[in-house]
């Protein structure tokens, strides 16, 4: 998923946008700790000076990067609900894009997930972000099930959370197509508990 950048700042650092996104890349496809400064430098093409001039720290360009995805993901999520006609179209919409990304050649996992096991201590930064984006999709499902008449709305968005949980971090372990089945399936009964009520 692109990293938002707005076009005013691209057209100011267009050296610090190319980090960025050359992170955004290599973090994703073979982990935070396994991807150097030197290596991201040299695929932005730019200085270390530069490098260091925009980000100071891997640590700062980690931090980048972990905005950048929850933005992103957050401006998608946001979009994809504001087109639904009702919170029943809106989850299924959601849960639909899901399992969009299960099918991409580039698809390692959720990239959320990838980075907590990298990061262990739950009071690191980059965990904070993350808690508090995992925190805000939970939320965004519990209004969506709440509106849609969910008898259990807290219940079942715990249930959606597990349910993309699952597909994201099984598709890429396994089998993309019955992981995405499966997370579907899932989808479908919890909202069939929301008709039934």
């Amino acid at each position: 998923m692109p990293l938002l950048e707005t076009p005013e700042i691209a057209q100011r650092a267009p050296a610090k946008g190319r980090i960025l996104e050359t992170a955004n890349t290599l973090f994703y496809q073979d982990g935070i700790l396994n991807v150097g400064v030197d290596r991201i430098i040299a695929q932005s093409s730019v200085t270390k000076a530069t490098f260091y001039k925009h980000y100071r720290s891997k640590d700062n360009l980690i931090l980048e990067y972990v905005k950048g995805r929850r933005a992103a993901t957050e401006l998608q999520a946001s979009s994809i609900i504001e087109k639904a006609a009702a919170p029943r179209d809106a989850v299924l919409a959601l849960f639909e894009s899901v399992a969009g990304e299960l099918t991409k050649t580039d698809f390692r996992g959720c990239p959320f997930l990838n980075v907590v096991a990298e990061f262990p201590d739950n009071t690191h930064p980059v965990r904070v972000l993350i808690a508090d984006h995992r925190d805000w999709f939970n939320e965004t499902l519990y209004d969506l099930m709440r509106e849609a008449g969910h008898p259990f709305a807290g219940d079942a968005a715990d249930e959606l959370m597990l349910a993309k949980d699952g597909a994201l971090a099984g598709g890429y372990a396994g089998d993309t197509i019955a992981a995405g089945a499966a997370m579907s399936r899932v989808v479908r009964r919890v909202l069939a508990d929301a008709n039934a009520s």
